[in-house]
Parts: C-alpha cells; sequence; structure tokens
C-alpha cells in the first residue's frame, strides 16, 4: 500500500523558540521526458541565492540580494538501457567569469550508463580542477531522477532478480529491507524476521 501524506511538507518544521537567520538558498528541480526519437532525457537545474548582497570571495562583481550566484542546469540524454547519448550544460548565472568554460568537460559521461556506481564514475570522470562542483552535483542526482522516470515506462516488465529469484529490490532501501513489511507482503518467501537475520 502506497502511503501519501494528508498534509505534505511544504517547508521544514521551523525550530521552536529558536531565532534564525537566513544566510544562502538552494533549490534544485528535477525532471524526466519520454522523446519522441525513442529516447528518454532528465533535466536538472540548481539555483543558489543569499538574502544579502553577495561579495565572491576571490573578487568578482556584487551579486545583488536574491538575484542567483548560480543558475545552472543539465540535461542527460539516454535510451532504454539506461546508457548516456547525450549531455548538455547551461549556466545562466555563475560567480566567475571562467565557470562556464567547465561544461564540456561533461561529455565524458557520454556512453556510461546510469546505474550501480554512477556517483563514484561520475566524480571520478569529473574530479578536482576537470569539472565544475556544482554542475557535477547536479549530474550525481540526475540519476535517481532517471530512475523515477523510468519506473512508468517500466510498469509492466518483468520484475529484476538474482540468479535465485529474489527481487533485486530487496534491501535497496529502508522500506524494502528484507524484515520489513513491504516485503513480508509482496514477498513473503523472502522476508525474514528482525532476529532471524
Amino acid at each position: 500500500m502506497t502511503h501519501f501524506s494528508k498534509h505534505p511538507l511544504t517547508s521544514f518544521p521551523s525550530t521552536a523558540g529558536v531565532a534564525r537567520e537566513e544566510l544562502h538558498f538552494r533549490r534544485v528541480d528535477m525532471r524526466g521526458f519520454r522523446r519522441g526519437d525513442g529516447l528518454y532525457e532528465v533535466e536538472g537545474h540548481l539555483t543558489d541565492r543569499k538574502p544579502f548582497d553577495f561579495i565572491p570571495s576571490s573578487g568578482g562583481d556584487v551579486v545583488p540580494a536574491h538575484t542567483p550566484v548560480h543558475d545552472m542546469s543539465v540535461r542527460l540524454v539516454f535510451d532504454d538501457q539506461m546508457i548516456v547519448r547525450e549531455v548538455h550544460a547551461f549556466s545562466a548565472s555563475t560567480p566567475y567569469a571562467a565557470c562556464p568554460a567547465a561544461a564540456p568537460a561533461l561529455q565524458k559521461l557520454k556512453g556510461l550508463p546510469i546505474a550501480a556506481g554512477w556517483s563514484r564514475e561520475v566524480r571520478s570522470r569529473l574530479a578536482g580542477a576537470q569539472g565544475c562542483t556544482h554542475l557535477v552535483e547536479i549530474v550525481v542526482q540526475l540519476a535517481t531522477a532517471a530512475y523515477q522516470s523510468m519506473t512508468t515506462v517500466r510498469a509492466n516488465q518483468p520484475l529484476a532478480v538474482d540468479s535465485e529469484g529474489r527481487p533485486l529490490k530487496i534491501d535497496s532501501c529502508y522500506a524494502y529491507r528484507t524484515e520489513g513489511e513491504l516485503v513480508k507482503l509482496q514477498w513473503p518467501r523472502w522476508h525474514r524476521p528482525s532476529d532471524a537475520r
């Protein structure tokens, strides 16, 4: 059974009795698409803002309060095997003039499967001065957005299992832990009470 909150979280619960001063605001938006040519896309958009005028630590122009310090996007195009076919990066706002020149490094991700080890491989290919920290942050998160996007496409496909027939989804997260209720309901054969592990 899927659980939906009747009161969706629209902001983080406040810290009762403690005054706070906002220092930074970051928003990350991600979307997935099915394309007309049989491929798929995921897009990630990151913005950073300050509630006050901001001067980059090593100089540069003053960024007025509430104006994006970073306004950057990445689009990954991939096939039904989750292989990256194209990578596109866009930078509308960056704190330094040199930042947009880091975008071409993302082409190193072409041909990479969106699969286990994605974060490690992305960080390896774009480590340090090879890439932009913020673009890498977007790319790492896009893997999850890609998987979420493909759940609709793969809804009627057979469940992925190992050589013994055990669903690969088991122990992939807390909700699907071996001793959990979801496994007990969906795959009782593979359920193990916590004291039996």
